[in-house]
């Protein structure tokens, strides 16, 4: 390949941060050593994908959306919702993005821009499934950090549930209440013993 990707291993350092970028409204709740953005952006992913399959979307398409759904954060950090009150507001996902991706090769980065622009746009069925998936992400962190003693998340649970539009999300999300977290673990230890 004859490209500079100069700016594609600049990005790709870039994104290392966010495995240390911590989800910052957890604070709030009380948890002292919250997830960092790339552990959420990884389970949104896996939640996209399943969502997705069950609208009848695209898993794939709603999964690489998921995956850069936060990716601006490594500029901006994470801003919670009422830190977002005294900042000025939310800068423009999309504009962070052109930022990110300037000096790659543009195939790529059109690639990038358009996939932010759709997650954005909140149209596609695939964009929708993307955004029920990092509710309902939140969520179930939600019902972890609960379930380690951190009772003032379950402000977090109420509310992600309340933003779920699709109909797979919202009964994923009463399967998920209805299921202990630890409750996949019983069940792996009871087929292999059983």
């Amino acid at each position: 390949m004859s490209e500079d990707l100069t700016a594609v291993a600049r990005f790709l350092y870039e994104a290392g941060t966010l495995k240390n970028t911590a989800r910052s409204g957890w604070w709030m709740a009380g948890v002292k050593h919250p997830e960092s953005v790339a552990e959420h952006s990884w389970r949104t992913a896996l939640i996209a994908t399943i969502i997705a399959k069950l609208e009848g979307a695209d898993p794939a398409r709603a999964a690489f959306l998921a995956v850069w759904h936060d990716s601006q954060e490594t500029r901006t950090g994470d801003v919670n919702h009422l830190g977002k009150k005294y900042s000025g507001g939310e800068a423009d996902p999309r504009d962070i993005t052109a930022d990110q991706v300037a000096g790659m090769p543009e195939l790529l980065a059109e690639a990038v821009r358009d996939l932010v622009a759709e997650y954005e746009a909140k149209e596609s069925a695939e964009a929708i499934c993307a955004r029920d998936a990092d509710k309902l992400e939140c969520m179930i962190q939600g019902i972890e950090y609960r379930d380690q003693g951190y009772t003032n998340a379950q402000r977090w649970i109420d509310n992600s549930q309340g933003r779920l539009v699709t109909k797979t999300g919202q009964t994923l999300a009463e399967a998920v209440l209805d299921t202990g977290s630890l409750d996949w673990l019983r069940a792996a230890l009871d087929e292999r013993l059983g």
